[in-house]
Order: structure tokens, then sequence, then C-alpha cells
């Protein structure tokens, strides 16, 4: 069990979100931060020369991360919660690595990633069949 349908197809449309590490003082760190949505439910975080970031220091330090994605809906009756906020908040463990394909604007991103795997998923005011949004845990915790 992983997201959901409708929280894929609104992180699809989606381009932003902000990174939440921890730091080596033990204080989080929250950076907007550019992401791919894979396939198999995981999240490419990237950025320009991101292996060098403090981010991606803190999570090849201390790989657990928090990731959130929110808007404003459009003033729009059609929409779940007309005028608000929603979004997703996903928390998991993370890993830094390589990869072939960039996730975000090739040319700027280098191929460097912090990989995002979900754990717990909290979304908001995105779905009509559950407009207060839902929380749920959808892997095990890390063993560490």
């Amino acid at each position: 069990m992983g997201l959901t349908e409708v929280e894929r197809t609104y992180l699809a449309g989606q381009s932003i979100g902000r990174l939440a590490t921890v730091g080596p003082d033990g204080v989080p760190q929250i950076r907007p931060v550019g992401f791919r949505l894979n396939a198999d439910g995981t999240i490419d975080i990237g950025g320009p020369e991101n292996a060098r970031s403090q981010k991606y220091r803190n999570a090849q330090s201390r790989p657990r991360a928090a990731f959130v994605v929110d808007d404003m809906t459009p003033d729009d009756p059609g929409e779940v919660s007309p005028g608000w906020g929603r979004g997703v908040e996903i928390r998991g463990d993370v890993e830094v690595l390589s990869v072939r394909d960039i996730p975000v604007a090739p040319g700027f991103f280098s191929h460097d990633v912090i990989r995002l795997h979900p754990r717990r998923v909290i979304s908001w005011a995105i779905d009509h069949e559950q407009p207060k949004g839902t929380s749920r845990t959808v892997a095990r915790e890390s063993a560490e």
C-alpha cells in the first residue's frame, strides 16, 4: 500500500515541495526542492549540485525526512475545499544516490538525488471521497 491514485495525481500536477531534514546539530532544515514521483511510489528530490548541499549531507548522515507539497485550492465550487489549502505530507526513509535520468530540469539539476521511501502519508483537501483528509502508515518503520 502506497500513495493513492488521488495523491499521485495531485503530486504529478505540482512542481515544487519542501524537504525537511535534520542537521548535525539536531535542528530541522527545510528547503524548497524540485521532485519527481517515481512509478514505484518513491520520490526523487533534486537540485543543482545537490551532492554539495546541506540537505544532501543531512540525508546521508540521518536518513529520515519529511516532504510536503501544498497549495491553495481554486475558489471553485467543484473543488474539495474551495479557497482553502490542500496538500500531501510524506514522512519516510531517504537514501542518496546518483541516477541516470535527472528528475527535474535536465541541464540545471544534477544526477545526485535524495530518494524518499514513504512510510507515513498525510493528505488533506485533495479527495472528494475524503474531504477532511487521511493519514496512514504505508510501510513499516525502518530498523534505524
